[in-house]
C-alpha cells in the first residue's frame, strides 16, 4: 500500500468512527434520553476534534496517534469537574490507587498469588516511563511484606499528593491545566479545569455506549472504567438517574466481569473488593458525613 493509499484508508477508518459515535449520540437524543442541545453540540465537536486528530482515547478499533488514557487518567478526568477542576467522587485516593493497581495488573507487571493467599507478587519492576506507575511499582517491589490487593489500595492510596501527581499527568497531556487560586487570602488551593474536552467525551461516550447499545464486542478497559467508576460513586457523572436505574442489571453484569475473558474479569473482582474494602475504613473513622454525601455531588 503506497503512503497516499494509506491516508486515504485511515481517512476513511476516521469517517466510519465520527459517523458511527454521531449515530450513537443521535439515536440517544431521538428516543428522549436525554442530551440538551448544548451538551450535544459539545459532545458533537469533541467526537469531531477526537477523530480529525487521530486521537481514539480508551478504544481499540481506530488507529491512534497518541497513546490511550490510562485507567487512572480515566477515572480521575471522570472525577474533575470540568470547568471548576475540582475533584468529585467518594475516597477517589482509593478509586486512583485500584486503577493504578488494574494497570499494573494488565501490564503483567503484578500478579495476585493464588497459591499464596492471594496476595500481590510483582512480577517486574522495571521503569515503565510513567512517574505514577513507577512510585507504586517500587513500593510494592521494596515493601517488607507483602500484601492482598485491598491492603495495596490502601497503601498506594496513601501516597502523598496521590491526586495531584495523577492530575498532573493530565497537565503534561494537555487535557487539564494547573490553576493556583487563593483561598481567605491565606492558603493556595490548585484546581485543574480542563483545556481539551476530546479525551473526555470520548470515554464517556464508550461508558454509555457499553451500558445503554449494549455492543456485542466489549472493550476491557472501558468496562474496568465502569467498575472502577461504580466504586468510586462516579456512574452519576456519566449517566442519568433514570438510566442507572433502568440499566442497573446491565452495569452489574459489566462489573462483575460477565461479559469478558477471564483475565479482565480477574481484574474487575480483584479491584471491586480492593474498592469495597478500602471504603470501609473512611466511613468508619469519620467524623461527620461529609465524606458520603460528597460521593452524590455533581459539577
Amino acid at each position: 500500500m503506497t503512503a497516499q493509499e494509506s491516508e486515504v484508508d485511515l481517512t476513511t477508518q476516521v469517517a466510519r468512527e465520527c459517523a458511527r459515535q454521531l449515530g450513537y449520540l443521535l439515536q440517544h437524543e431521538r428516543a428522549g434520553n436525554g442530551l440538551d442541545q448544548t451538551e450535544l453540540a459539545a459532545q458533537v465537536r469533541a467526537i469531531v476534534y477526537d477523530n480529525k486528530n487521530g486521537k481514539n482515547f480508551m478504544h481499540t478499533g481506530t488507529p491512534t496517534t497518541e497513546q490511550p488514557l490510562k485507567l487512572y487518567e480515566a477515572l480521575m478526568l471522570l472525577a474533575l469537574c470540568e470547568e471548576k477542576g475540582t475533584m468529585n467522587g467518594a475516597y477517589i485516593n482509593y478509586g486512583v490507587a485500584a486503577a493504578i493497581l488494574a494497570d499494573l495488573l494488565l501490564m503483567k507487571r503484578i500478579e495476585v498469588d493464588a497459591e499464596n493467599k492471594d496476595k500481590v507478587r510483582v512480577l517486574d519492576d522495571a521503569p515503565t516511563g510513567d512517574q505514577v506507575f513507577d512510585e507504586a511499582l517500587q513500593k510494592m517491589a521494596t515493601a517488607k511484606r507483602r500484601g492482598k490487593l485491598k491492603d495495596w489500595v490502601m497503601r498506594v492510596g496513601a501516597i502523598p499528593k496521590l491526586k495531584h501527581k495523577v492530575a498532573q499527568a493530565l497537565v503534561a497531556d494537555g487535557i487539564v491545566e494547573l490553576e493556583e487560586k487563593k483561598v481567605l487570602w491565606l492558603f493556595t488551593k490548585r484546581v485543574y479545569p480542563e483545556v481539551n474536552p476530546a479525551p473526555e467525551q470520548h470515554l464517556r461516550s464508550e461508558m454509555r455506549r457499553l451500558i445503554l447499545d449494549r455492543p456485542l464486542e466489549i472493550d476491557p478497559r472501558i468496562a474496568v472504567i465502569v467498575s472502577l467508576a461504580k466504586g468510586a460513586r462516579l456512574l452519576p457523572q456519566v449517566f442519568s438517574k433514570d438510566e442507572l436505574k433502568s440499566n442497573k442489571e446491565r452495569i452489574e453484569q459489566v462489573v462483575n466481569g460477565e461479559l469478558l475473558g477471564q483475565t479482565a474479569k480477574d481484574v474487575i473482582a480483584a479491584v471491586e473488593v480492593a474498592v469495597m474494602m478500602a471504603a470501609i475504613m473512611p466511613a468508619i473513622m469519620a467524623a461527620s458525613t461529609s465524606a458520603a454525601t460528597s460521593g452524590s455531588s455533581s459539577c
